[in-house]
């Protein structure tokens, strides 16, 4: 209790009134007890106590805090305890007391707050508030309401949407213009503009279902899964680097960005997906995919230089549970490694607890450098190997003879001080020669880097000295070699992935202050109190894991857990209305922020799981309903009651992801490559931006401008270097899991998207396809430019500016060129050109709307 701020008059009128109206004064235990466990006692009671106040008790308000006594007996405007709940600035957080509750401990402490204090001790330990707490508690499925306006209800969802806005006096926005609609629900679904053909084919379609065949089709196309994969991406921290001074690439990592991409194109049930992603190495039908999904557990930052390898150690586990924690629970538990949390209810030990689910996990490496594994069943390795093993052996057979025969003909070369073909010194020609001479098993660490560094040359003076019998034979011998590999078995895919490699694992302590130095008490492995009885159970024997990973998963994915489904369709929501029923997409603890319509984030929860976790399922309860096909009309009535338009009265435009703006570029110009899957690719940076790395010129790459063009989602993400044209619109921290992208407004992103080569070059290629598609007419090349770029005919005041600027611009740059000049007959293009570049800088391009 911080500051004094002045008593609203009508709440401390309520509070008078209740105390003297009422036959009776509240009860603390019974009235004012339940009310502060629920919204105070999380930072004032007995695990935490903020400013040293404890609001247990009559006796421990009187006692006070930091800041002074928090009750005053008889007088309600004099306490600071009231005082605070008034202004609200207490509770921290969203959920703010009731005009209800605020009255009854008003009334309370003017009625002189009398309470037995032992009593209430004993009630508060055993009121258990926090497993109240709405997310805590399994979601029920709620029915669905009926409303008066049922010509709205298109789905479920209105239903919900509509009941709330009835009980504020709010009418809903009418609905969007077919127009409007049709490029909503592309760029919402698969990132990308429609045609003008697709607008067309939309607009014709006069049956009841035609949007919803749009809708189908949409969700049918691969680009639904590489849209909607950037938003998962997002969430779990991927890149394909490590992070820190050096960021080394994570060798196959985009194996899991591909999954990702197949997963959500067919419609895996997302209980599986989370599965495969803890526990996919655990699961019985393990294979490559599934492992490739537990990728997810390993795309963290690591510090491959640690000055302490053991802290370096917990640090990344501590990442592997934050994001688990975070993506599928929307939990802070990660807040708890160091000392009980201070603002939720997860002790200490639980952390722990969970800790010990993923502290088996091994990071494959050999002498400190990271690898990559080989993925698949169990039965396709033990083959692969088989075969492997075979084929090394019948190598073995023939290059024994080949390299006696190659070191014969090298001992002649030493014999008849011949040398080798190089400028090198007579001594180190002879110590190299020697090298390859030795036993290949008993060679030192430096000849064997003379002979891996020398080894053409090596081979050069063979073929020099070798007469024609020895060369012949020499190279019956490579043929064989090369016939016997030739039948090898294709390599199975490699992946960036931990693995456990024992059944049993050494126990897992809690450490004092999060110090590794400080083990204290042991914990078995475990689920957050809160939301059980702590210990983990079911965990299944494995030869070669202990199975907790997966044994975690199936408890996450049980009906009765309260976060998970909830969690992920709330994102889902946030994916196509830009926040989540709940706002705190990766908090739902007590600091988050409530939802705004709890009751059908219930539904959504219940019916993603009788669907059988079928994510397109919910996409089509959302997108088919009226409230997602709200135009953004603005009503200031409505605004009046709820300015946030938290409540859904209308469709809040926002600006499109760098993604989405990034493709739809590619695709007005006609150069967007929509080839799927496979390695990543990196678009041309200039030696600026390049320079800007911690160390310039690596670990960039190389790629051909149509690989360059493929969708954004392909690029090659590095943490420590982003395009410039993904960083000024926002790109996500990948150094951990994003829950919400910011949207800013700066100078860089006009400059970027005004002057930089990217737009300049892509307005240049979309210049040409006009020409070559609307031919002459200045008006067709306009219009056809609104109808792809903004899925409109240009109004008449557009169309006759634009035919004004078009002249204009093409005379000055035929004066500024001169009329002799060869570029002056290259006028016209260029002054599209220009007219393009400011069409794709409109708010109407870059707003979702």
């Amino acid at each position: 209790l911080y500051t004094m701020k002045p008593i609203k008059p009508l709440l401390f009128f309520m509070a008078c009134s209740a105390a003297g109206a009422a036959s009776s004064p509240p009860d603390f235990q019974r009235d004012v007890l339940p009310i502060l466990s629920r919204r105070c006692l999380p930072c004032h009671g007995e695990a935490v106590r903020m400013g040293n106040l404890d609001l247990r008790s009559p006796a421990s308000m009187l006692k006070g805090g930091n800041k002074g006594l928090a009750l005053v007996k008889g007088s309600a405007q004099q306490s600071l305890l009231y005082q605070r709940i008034v202004d609200q600035s207490m509770p921290m957080g969203e959920e703010k007391l009731t005009e209800e509750e605020i009255s009854v401990i008003g009334a309370w402490i003017n009625s002189g707050a009398s309470g037995d204090t032992s009593a209430t001790r004993e009630a508060s330990r055993n009121e258990q508030p926090d497993a109240r707490h709405w997310a805590f508690v399994p979601p029920q499925r709620p029915p669905v309401p009926q409303v008066n306006d049922h010509e709205r209800v298109r789905s479920p969802v209105d239903a919900f949407i509509l009941r709330e806005l009835g009980k504020q006096g709010i009418r809903p926005s009418p609905p969007a213009d077919r127009r409007t609609l049709l490029r909503r629900v592309y760029l919402d679904l698969i990132g990308l503009p429609p045609t003008p053909e697709e607008v067309e084919a939309f607009l014709q379609d006069k049956s009841a279902n035609a949007y919803g065949r749009v809708v189908e089709d949409l969700l049918s196309r691969r680009q639904y899964g590489e849209r909607w994969a950037r938003h998962w991406l997002d969430v779990v921290r991927y890149a394909e680097t490590n992070g820190y001074e050096r960021d080394g690439t994570k060798p196959h990592a985009w194996r899991y960005r591909d999954y990702v991409i197949d997963a959500l194109n067919n419609d895996k049930p997302f209980d599986r997906f989370l599965t495969e992603h803890l526990a996919g190495d655990e699961i019985e039908d393990s294979n490559a995919e599934s492992q490739i999904a537990t990728t997810f557990l390993r795309l963290g930052t690591w510090d491959d230089e640690p000055a302490d390898p053991d802290v370096d150690r917990y640090d990344q586990l501590d990442d592997v549970l934050g994001v688990t924690a975070t993506a599928f629970l929307g939990l802070t538990i990660r807040c708890a490694r160091c000392h009980d949390h201070k603002f939720e209810p997860y002790p200490q030990e639980d952390y722990y607890r969970l800790l010990a689910v993923f502290e088996p996990l091994k990071r494959p490496q050999d002498e400190g450098t990271e690898l990559d594994v080989l993925v698949g069943t169990k039965e396709e390795l033990a083959v692969y190997r088989e075969a492997m093993e075979k084929a090394d052996a019948e190598v073995a057979l023939v290059q024994e003879p080949l390299e006696d025969r190659k070191r014969a003909i090298l001992k002649r070369v030493l014999e008849e001080n011949q040398g080798l073909p190089a400028e090198l010194s007579w001594s180190e020609q002879v110590e190299t020669v020697l090298a390859a001479l030795a036993d290949p098993k008993k060679r030192s660490d430096k000849q064997k880097e003379l002979v891996e560094n020398f080894r053409d040359l090596l081979d050069e003076a063979i073929c020099e000295e070798a007469s024609g019998e020895e060369s012949a034979q020499l190279l019956e011998y490579q043929l064989q070699i090369a016939k016997i590999n030739a039948a090898r078995p294709k390599e199975p895919p490699r992946a960036y992935i931990w693995h456990e490699d024992a059944a049993e694992t050494s126990p897992t302590r809690v450490l004092e202050r999060g110090d590794v130095r400080q083990p204290g008490k042991e914990v078995e492995p475990g689920v957050p109190s809160v939301l059980g009885a702590g210990r983990l159970e079911g965990t299944p024997a494995l030869k070669k894991s202990t199975g907790r990973r997966l044994a975690l998963a199936r408890w996450m994915t049980r009906s009765d857990n309260p976060l998970v489904a909830r969690v992920i369709v709330n994102r889902l929501w946030q994916g196509h209305f830009g926040e989540g029923l709940v706002g705190s997409e990766n908090n739902f603890g007590l600091m988050g922020q409530r939802p705004t319509h709890p009751q059908l984030l219930d539904y959504l929860a219940t019916e993603l799981m009788q669907s059988g976790w079928s994510l397109k399922h919910i996409h089509r309860l959302i997108v088919t309903s009226s409230t997602f096909q709200l135009s953004s009309a603005w009503d200031p009535r409505a605004a009046k009651i709820d300015p946030d338009q938290r409540l859904l009265w209308r469709w809040k435009p926002r600006r499109l992801e760098a993604e989405a703006v990034r493709d739809s570029i590619l695709a007005l110009s006609g150069r967007l490559n929509l080839e799927m899957h496979g390695p990543s690719v990196y678009p041309t940076l200039t030696p600026a931006v390049l320079a800007g790395q911690s160390r310039p010129g690596e670990g960039w790459g190389e790629s051909t401008e149509q690989q360059a063009s493929r969708r954004s989602v392909y690029v090659f993400s590095k943490r420590s270097l982003a395009v410039p044209e993904l960083e000024a619109l926002d790109a996500p921290d990948t150094s951990s899991s994003c829950e919400q992208r910011r949207v800013s407004t700066t100078g860089p992103q006009a400059l970027i998207f005004l002057n930089g080569d990217f737009i300049h070059q892509q307005a240049g290629y979309f210049a040409d396809r006009l020409l070559r598609e609307a031919g002459e007419d200045p008006k067709q090349r306009v219009t056809q430019a609104f109808e792809r770029a903004l899925g409109r005919s240009p109004r008449s005041s557009e169309l006759k500016v634009a035919l004004k600027f078009l002249r204009a611009h093409e005379r000055q740059i035929q004066a500024d060129l001169g009329a002799a000049e060869e570029k002056a007959g290259d006028s016209g293009r260029q002054a599209l050109e220009g007219f393009l570049l400011t069409l794709l800088n409109t708010n109407e391009f870059f707003y979702l709307n």
